[in-house]
């Protein structure tokens, strides 16, 4: 894969229906884990998401200061184009940024905004 980036993630977008839905195709990955975050849970309002996950409520992260915290999830290589098609998936709740996992990898995650 030429023009690829790296994408973590700790909830619906390692389910294989998302990842169908969003990208056309199933992703492969591995485990990895953001460092420094927490984990809480947001509401789903947007009709298209909400049929594309079939959850109502989504995992959502944010920093929370402390080095031993860790958020669990897949880091993904994507597409550039991929990573716009997550960029429409994902609700207003969340925002882009390029975060260093645990592994030491440099990756895109959605963050609450």
């Amino acid at each position: 894969m030429s023009d690829t980036v790296l994408l973590f993630s700790y909830g619906t977008l390692q389910d294989k229906a998302v990842q169908l839905a969003s990208f056309g195709r199933e992703l492969q990955g591995h485990a990895d884990a953001l460092v420094g975050f927490r984990e809480d849970w947001v509401e789903i309002t947007d009709p298209a998401v909400l049929a594309t996950s079939g959850k109502t409520h989504h995992p959502i992260v944010q920093p929370s200061g402390v080095d031993s915290d860790r958020v669990a999830g897949t880091v993904f290589q994507i597409t550039a184009d991929e990573l716009l098609a997550a960029d429409a998936y994902e609700v207003a709740d969340y925002h882009r940024v390029s975060v260093r996992l645990q592994s030491g990898l440099q990756a895109w995650v959605y963050i609450k905004a």
